[in-house]
């Protein structure tokens, strides 16, 4: 990445690394008017609108990893050097997704071997240049089997108390009795904890409270709070973490889909395995005519300019039951994608808006109508 204190600059750096890039002010906190930029023209418009750029107040540009997957590891050091990883937590949500809103899990699920081994490499050797005592939170991504570090920070985390209640392990006690120059050793706390279950961490995000806005995810944090589901399964632990945010998984009915050519093949898995739990899959025409070319059984409906009836007139007769829409950004989208989400959100319909997170929908509707949830006490797990 690099440093531009002027237009000329963001768009020499964003030319030398390739498009896309993330881009964001240098002296801001939570993602605070970040934004992914896939042109030049887009760049023009981010610095002439979103942020005012000059020499004090400069605009950080970095590549962007389109797919890949981030992760969250937060560990402890003592005085003498030791390190031990608390946990490794994976993001559901794709990377550009800010940390504060993804949805994560413990332990991690599709990470390759060979990538989490680097990770527990780099992690204390990072540490120890460092010289943290107590606390570290180190982000990664993960981009075609390859760890990238995003960002270290030798501090406390917003996930600590996530990750403290999924291993039964107080982490936030722990780092202030290693500041006061315990040892690990001392805490009993001296290798990675190894988990028979998963805990899933699912963001609160506050959209009904805020007329207008948009509902989708990006790198600038919204949400308000967060809650945890914790099973034996991944499928039971995310379907319990949906719940407590306030989601409710239907097991029947219809799903709505209308994705972006960008995701219009990795939706066809998503529609396929709907199909099988027996939702009827109705979507817009060009994703209708993908999935169909593809061996799905999916039913065409008009987008909101086309004509009626159209996904607003089947909210509003209890037609649909979840939706799945992948934002293109562009003018279409911010006018009837937007009037879409908002009347979802009205109808409290379940709304998806990124396929890592309708996976992960399917297989806990999957585990539903399977069995039903049990519900457990955290201490039962430890």
């Amino acid at each position: 990445g690099g440093i531009a204190r002027s237009e000329g600059e963001a768009i020499d750096v964003a030319t030398n690394l390739g498009y896309p890039v993330m881009v964001r002010p240098s002296y801001v906190l939570g993602g605070r008017a970040m934004e992914v930029v896939y042109n030049k023209e887009n760049l023009i418009k981010y610095i002439n609108t979103a942020v005012a750029v000059d020499p004090e107040q400069p605009v950080l540009v970095d590549k962007y990893l389109n797919g890949a997957t981030e992760l969250d590891v937060d560990a402890l050091a003592d005085v003498h050097g030791n390190v031990v990883i608390g946990g490794i937590m994976e993001h559901i949500e794709e990377a550009g997704v800010h940390s504060g809103d993804s949805a994560c899990a413990l332990p991690t699920q599709s990470i390759p071997f060979d990538a989490l081994t680097t990770i527990r490499e780099w992690t204390p050797a990072l540490a120890k240049s460092l010289g943290v005592v107590g606390l570290l939170n180190i982000q990664y991504a993960v981009h075609e089997g390859k760890p990238y570090i995003i960002e270290a920070n030798p501090r406390a985390s917003r996930t600590v108390p996530f990750v403290s209640k999924a291993i039964g392990s107080p982490l936030a006690k722990y780092a202030s009795l290693l500041m006061a120059g315990k040892t690990l050793k001392e805490l009993g706390f001296t290798q990675e904890p190894v988990l028979d279950h998963v805990a899933v961490k699912e963001a609160v995000l506050p959209f009904d409270k805020f007329p207008g806005t948009d509902t989708i995810l990006g790198p600038e944090m919204r949400s308000t709070g967060e809650v945890m589901g914790i099973d034996a399964s991944y499928a039971n632990a995310y379907a319990k973490a949906q719940i407590a945010a306030g989601t409710k998984l239907p097991t029947s009915g219809t799903a709505y889909m209308s994705m972006t050519d960008a995701t219009k093949q990795e939706s066809v898995s998503v529609a396929k395995g709907l199909s099988q739990l027996g939702f009827k899959v109705v979507a817009t025409k060009g994703t209708a005519d993908f999935l169909k070319s593809n061996g799905v059984e999916v039913t065409s409906v008009l987008k909101l300019h086309e004509g009626r009836p159209h996904g607003i007139d089947m909210m509003q007769n209890d037609e649909i039951q979840l939706m799945i829409i992948t934002p293109s950004g562009d003018e279409v989208d911010q006018k009837d994608g937007l009037v879409l989400r908002r009347k979802a959100l009205a109808y409290k319909i379940p709304l998806v808006t990124t396929l890592p997170a309708a996976k992960a929908i399917v297989e806990s509707i999957r585990a539903m109508q399977t069995k039903k949830l049990k519900m457990d006490a955290l201490q039962d797990f430890f």
